[in-house]
């Protein structure tokens, strides 16, 4: 099968050296294997999600020399999600969750090692799996992970993995009742749709291939193989966020950094 990678961005922000040392490995490990890359808008989250944001890294990704061969947007998906959501109710595999509301706000965004989802205390959990009552209106739906039950998988780049369910991780939102499915869901059925063979990115999001390795069983979709790149760090060895404004793209190119030079700065 020919090599199908992505750059999934999200128009929160603009895109800092971390997400382009990221995003240039991935256009590598895709121009070496002859393949093709898309380019996903993660535009879910509703609330941070702006078109200017969207515009500004396209246009900078272009300008460091990433080129893609095809386009889609989260926003435009919406009742492909709802598909697979009600194929996992149909299959008992999720449940209605009336709590926290801090989990919520963050389930349309890809989780970080330093802000992942709490381990779920279990206070909507029913006794077995399917045995609850179908919310007749828009509800939260998670994902009931099978407890003790070893996920491994091999990691192209930080090689083998594994991660106990209900220990390293635990029930996870995959809906929300303002309609919105969670980023585990949404990367899940994308990656699907468009054939990814291989997904790379940051390696903070290792525990989240877990999660989404248990969506693809239930789901009946294939696994991709995944490359977890090491995170970009600043002097003070923080991770670099979006936050970092000094070490966006945008600002290094308004300091007149060229292309080649905001790559060697890869290295830092």
């Amino acid at each position: 099968m020919s090599y199908i990678g992505r750059l999934a961005p999200s128009p929160t922000g603009l895109l800092h050296l971390g997400h382009a040392r990221t995003f240039w490995i991935a256009f590598e490990r895709a121009r070496a294997a002859n393949g093709t890359l898309w380019l996903r808008d993660e535009d879910l989250d509703t609330q941070r999600s702006r078109p200017e944001f969207s515009a500004a890294m396209k246009e900078d990704l272009h300008w460091l020399g990433i080129t893609w061969q095809h386009e889609m947007r989260q926003s435009d998906r919406l009742p492909l999600y709802r598909e697979a959501l009600d194929r996992l109710i149909l299959s008992g595999h999720v449940y209605p969750c009336t709590c926290s509301r801090k989990d919520l706000a963050q389930s349309t965004q890809a989780p970080h090692e330093d802000d992942d989802e709490p381990i779920y205390a279990g206070t909507c959990r029913p006794r077995s799996s399917g045995d609850w009552t179908l919310e007749s209106g828009p509800a939260n739906y998670r994902f009931r992970v099978p407890d003790n039950e070893v996920i491994a998988f091999n990691d192209l780049h930080a090689g083998p993995q594994s991660f106990t369910a209900g220990v390293d991780f635990g029930d996870f939102l995959i809906w929300r009742k303002d309609n919105l499915p969670s980023y585990q869901l949404a990367c899940v059925v994308d990656d699907a749709a468009t054939n990814i063979t291989e997904v790379v990115r940051g390696r903070d999001l290792l525990k989240s291939t877990a999660r989404q390795i248990l969506l693809q069983r239930a789901l009946s979709l294939p696994t991709p193989q995944y490359f977890h790149c090491d995170l970009l760090r600043d002097e003070q060895g923080v991770r670099l966020a979006k936050r970092h404004d000094a070490l966006s793209l945008r600002t290094l190119r308004e300091q007149g950094l060229s292309p080649a030079q905001v790559l060697a700065r890869f290295s830092l």
